[in-house]
Parts: structure tokens; C-alpha cells; sequence
């Protein structure tokens, strides 16, 4: 019978007796507040902007770069084909190194190298070559943010609660799609010099990097733990943060009411935990190719990279099926993807809100109660479910979308109805990237920007098979039998993969992180026997248990002990 109860009714005993059980308990997920955390949001919205936008404004311009590079379709194209190349690559490189190194100095350096290409780009604006090689930098530079913006999320925010973050930031994320493809159609039908885009992707950077540089703080818990940690380096503090006590105390981490006595506690705990990560970590990029044969994993992936492939393959249709069927110009062509864009912004709001109702619901019904403060044990909680609850209500409808988008543009139908299919393609498309992405980054959770990463590989892979094959396989086939044929395979192979996610991803994860956990470091089940006769003195497998279970485990594992539950 444990002492656990009645010392918690009684305070007879001492609090020294039970150090390993009553520490832990004053350590909340993370010290960042809600008001941090909007701010956190919003920033992380404008890194996130830039990959899109550079990437569906330079589409318009191809004909006008053809022209005035005096070159051929298919040189341009490689452009485009070697910017996804480097799109692919650069959340691989730099998402896993934010993992090791810390979010912040990640964010530095890839911004400045976005900038650096955009000044390449807009003084070279007559050679082929710096475009090819600068549009590859440009890439490398711009693509990470999103996988490292998930990886920020992870570190301030409980699962219960990431849905909050993480649909605004998608929001933020798709704007640059929306907003993309109308400035690049305006500078395309004014036949404006094409470097004026360069420019003005330049001064969009610098104003990322200087926003960065002042405002945003490192929260990677390898470095600063739980928030409670203060950077120890110059790269990781905010050049704002001398300003601290005045107008920018909004960034100096806060206890939470009634946790100012173990503050000392939770520092340490921190520390700790910060010196064996960090210890522990080793760079390795090719930890994304890993992921992609994890089992629990691959159907996951699989989701996230055919919602992509009908993306990019609708996109790539849009120019040529606009201008042969309705004569579209340059810049109406821009304007016919504001249906989509938008239907992706208000999809991603909704489902980021959504996801978090699902999350409470799937709760409520195993009799679970949600932890906020500490997060909660994801060994112990079907997240699979959670996460994935109505998406196949989401699969069918967009499954349904695809399909009759291709005949309506086979029976040359009005405008009106393929705009308005691609606005429900932009809704459920995005409500499926975010619900995947996000259920990736809770079964990682200990590399979330590498998880995030993998994602990013998979559906540039994907996007890329839809480009390639979305015009040959349209003139064998017809645009009405090609996307019937698109949507059917995407949308059984999707429901294929959301079942076996449902069925066999908790186990298989379980599994998976059983294997990680060295047999010598057991899982600690506090019982009297472990708490007494501790004489204040801390177990070394107590202590280790500690640092590499989850937040919440040890003190969940020890409330199974309290009178009627053993």
C-alpha cells in the first residue's frame, strides 16, 4: 500500500522523503503564456510566408524570363525543377541541425542566406546561370521555416493545445500562396523588368530578419528547457532583450501562480535535462530518410504527401487549362488561384480549431483527463485517433472536389463551378496537411523540426510525380479522366492509410518506443517501498527515468497509487 496518499492528506511526513515524486510535480511543459504564445504565432506566420510566396511568384514569370533570357521553355522549367530539388533538401539540413542547435540561430541563418540570393538574383538579371544557381540558394534558404516553426510549436505547447498554433501559422503559411501567383500574374502582364520581384523579395527578407533578430527567443528545450532557462549564449538572446524590464518583459518566461517555490526545482530539472540532450544529440540528417520507413510513420507521410500531389497538380493544370478553355491573360490567370488560396486559409483556421475539439472529445471518451501544465503521456494516449477523427468524412469531399473539377473542365462548364471546386480543394487540402503534419510531430515529439522535415521531403516528392505527369498523362487521357483517375487513387490510398493509422499506429509506436528505451533505465512505478527510506536522496534510475519519460508520466504513474485505484 503506498504512503503516497496519506501524506499528501496528512502533511505529517516531510517533503524530503519523496524528492523523486514531488519535484517533477512543479514542472510545467513549458513557462510561455498565452500572451507569449500568440506572439509566437504570429512571428513564426511571417517566417512561414516566404517559402510560398517565392515559390508561386515566380510561375507567371516564365514566359517573360523565357523571352528575356533569351532561352528555352525547358531551361526555364529546370529553374523550377531545381528550386523543389533544394526545397526538399533545406528543411533536411537545417530543421534536424534547430533540433540540435536551437531554433534561433537556425532562423538567422537561413534568412540571411535568403536575402543574399535575392540580392544575387535582382543584380544578375541577364544571366541564366546566377538564376539556375541563385534559385537553388534562394531555395535553401526559404524552405526550412516551416518544418522549424513546427518545432516551435512543440516546444511551447502541450499536445492538447497545438492546434491553436498551428492553424493560425498555416493560415499564415498559405497567404504567401494566395498572394504569390496575382504579383508575379501583375508584373507578368505589364512586362515590368522581372528583377523588380527580386527586390521585393529582398526587402520582404530583410524585414523577417530584423524581426527575427529583435523579437523572437530560442525555445528549443535542448537549450533553454522548459522557457525557465536563460540563454546562455548571445545568439540566443533577442537584440530587444536589454529591454527586458521594460516595454519587452513580455519575453521573460513567468511562473505560473503557485510554482514561485520550486522554481529552483524546475531550473534544475531543466538543466539537466538540457546537458543530457544535448549530450545525447548528434546532427544526422539523414534521420528524415529514417523516419520514412518507421512503421508507425509511413501512413502518416503517405496522407500528408497525396493531399500535395493533388495540389501541385491542380496548380500546374490552372495556366494552360485557363487559357485554352476561358482565354485567360497573365494576370487573370494570377487571380483565378485566389479561390483556392483563400479556401486553404479559412480549411487551415477551422481545422487547427478543430483539431483541439478533437483532441478533448477522444479524451472525454477513454475516461482521460487532459494535463496542460505538464502535457500528457502520449505512450498512454490514442493520438492516432484523436488527430485523425472525421478525416475520411475530409478525404471523400475533397476526393469528390477533384473529380468533378476535372469534368468540369472537360465539358468546358462555367468558370464559376471550377473556381468554386478549387475553394473546396483549398479547405480540405489544408485541413489534411495540418491534421498529418501535426500528428507526425506528436509521435516525434523529440526531433519535431526533423519530423517536420520528413514531412516537407515527402511532399516535395509528391508534388514533384503530380508536375511531372499531370500535362503528358491530360493529353493521353483528357482532363476529366485524368483527375477521376487522380482522385480515386489518392483518395482510396489515402482511407487505406487513415485506417491502418487508426488500427495499428498506437501499437506500433508503443512498440517503437519501447525499443528506444535502454532496459538498464526502467520505467520508475513509485510504490512505499521506493519512497521510503529515500532519506531525501535521489535514485540515479529514478532520476534517469525522469529525464527521459515523458512530462507527466512519473507523477501519472504514481497517482495510480493513491487508495482505489491499486
Amino acid at each position: 500500500m503506498s504512503t503516497l496518499p496519506s501524506t499528501r492528506e496528512s502533511g505529517g511526513a516531510s517533503p524530503e522523503h519523496f524528492p523523486e515524486v514531488e519535484a517533477p510535480q512543479s514542472v510545467a511543459y513549458t513557462t510561455f503564456n498565452v500572451r507569449q504564445r500568440r506572439l509566437l504565432t504570429f512571428l513564426l506566420g511571417l517566417t512561414t510566408i516566404i517559402s510560398p510566396l517565392t515559390a508561386t511568384v515566380y510561375f507567371p514569370l516564365l514566359p517573360l524570363l523565357t523571352h528575356r533570357l533569351n532561352t528555352t521553355a525547358q531551361a526555364i522549367n529546370l529553374t523550377v525543377t531545381i528550386y523543389i530539388i533544394f526545397q526538399a533538401l533545406s528543411p533536411a539540413i537545417f530543421a534536424t541541425l534547430s533540433d540540435s542547435i536551437g531554433r534561433r540561430i537556425v532562423y538567422l541563418f537561413t534568412l540571411t542566406l535568403y536575402c543574399l540570393a535575392n540580392l544575387g538574383l535582382a543584380l544578375a538579371q541577364n544571366s541564366y546561370a546566377a538564376l539556375l544557381g541563385l534559385r537553388a540558394v534562394q531555395s535553401l534558404g526559404a524552405s526550412a521555416a516551416s518544418a522549424i516553426s513546427y518545432g516551435v510549436v512543440a516546444d511551447v505547447c502541450v499536445p492538447a493545445a497545438r492546434g491553436s498554433m498551428v492553424g493560425p501559422i498555416s493560415v499564415a503559411l498559405n497567404l504567401g500562396t494566395c498572394i504569390g501567383p496575382v504579383i508575379g500574374g501583375l508584373v507578368a502582364y505589364k512586362s515590368v523588368n522581372y528583377g523588380w520581384i527580386f527586390w521585393f523579395l529582398l526587402v520582404v527578407g530583410v524585414v523577417l530578419l530584423a524581426t527575427v533578430a529583435g523579437f523572437l527567443p530560442e525555445t528549443a528545450r535542448n537549450m533553454v528547457g522548459n522557457g525557465s532557462q536563460e540563454p546562455s549564449r548571445w545568439w540566443e538572446r533577442t537584440w530587444m532583450s536589454p529591454l527586458r524590464s521594460g516595454i519587452m518583459n513580455i519575453w521573460t518566461p513567468r511562473p505560473r501562480s503557485g510554482h514561485h517555490a520550486e522554481k529552483n526545482s524546475s531550473n534544475k530539472t531543466n538543466e539537466t535535462t538540457a546537458v543530457a540532450r544535448k549530450k545525447l544529440k548528434i546532427l544526422n540528417p539523414l534521420q528524415c530518410l529514417q523516419i520514412l520507413l518507421l512503421k508507425d510513420a509511413a501512413p502518416i507521410l503517405l496522407v500528408h504527401g497525396f493531399s500535395y500531389m493533388i495540389d501541385f497538380s491542380i496548380q500546374t493544370s490552372i495556366p494552360s487549362a485557363f487559357t485554352d478553355l476561358y482565354r485567360f491573360n497573365e494576370l487573370e490567370i494570377g487571380l483565378s488561384y485566389l479561390p483556392r488560396g483563400t479556401g486553404i486559409i479559412i480549411g487551415g483556421y477551422a481545422n487547427g480549431r478543430l483539431m483541439d475539439s478533437n483532441y478533448r472529445i477522444t479524451a472525454k471518451q477513454i475516461g482521460h483527463r487532459i494535463d496542460r501544465e505538464q502535457g500528457d503521456d502520449m505512450n498512454d494516449f490514442p493520438i492516432e485517433r484523436a488527430r485523425t477523427r472525421g478525416s475520411p468524412y475530409l478525404i471523400g469531399i475533397l476526393t469528390c472536389s477533384v473529380i468533378g473539377y476535372g469534368w468540369a473542365l472537360d465539358q468546358h462548364s462555367h468558370i464559376a463551378i471550377a473556381l468554386i471546386l478549387q475553394f473546396i480543394q483549398g479547405v480540405f487540402q489544408s485541413s489534411i496537411y495540418i491534421f498529418s503534419n501535426t500528428l507526425l510531430i506528436d509521435i516525434l515529439s523529440d526531433t519535431p523540426s526533423t519530423a517536420a522535415a520528413t514531412a516537407s521531403i515527402t511532399r516535395c516528392a509528391f508534388a514533384a510525380l503530380g508536375t511531372a505527369t499531370v500535362q503528358p498523362l491530360i493529353g493521353v487521357l483528357g482532363r476529366g479522366w485524368y483527375f477521376t483517375l487522380l482522385g480515386l487513387f489518392t483518395g482510396v490510398s489515402s482511407l487505406i492509410a487513415i485506417w491502418t493509422i487508426r488500427t495499428w499506429g498506437m501499437v506500433w509506436r508503443k512498440k517503437r518506443v519501447a525499443g528506444k528505451r535502454p532496459s538498464d533505465i526502467p520505467r520508475v512505478r513509485p510504490s512505499s517501498s521506493d519512497c521510503a527510506g529515500t532519506g531525501g536522496t535521489s535514485s540515479p534510475t529514478k532520476n534517469n527515468a525522469l529525464l527521459r519519460d515523458p512530462p507527466g508520466t512519473l507523477i501519472q504513474q504514481a497517482d495510480r497509487h493513491e487508495p482505489g485505484s491499486s
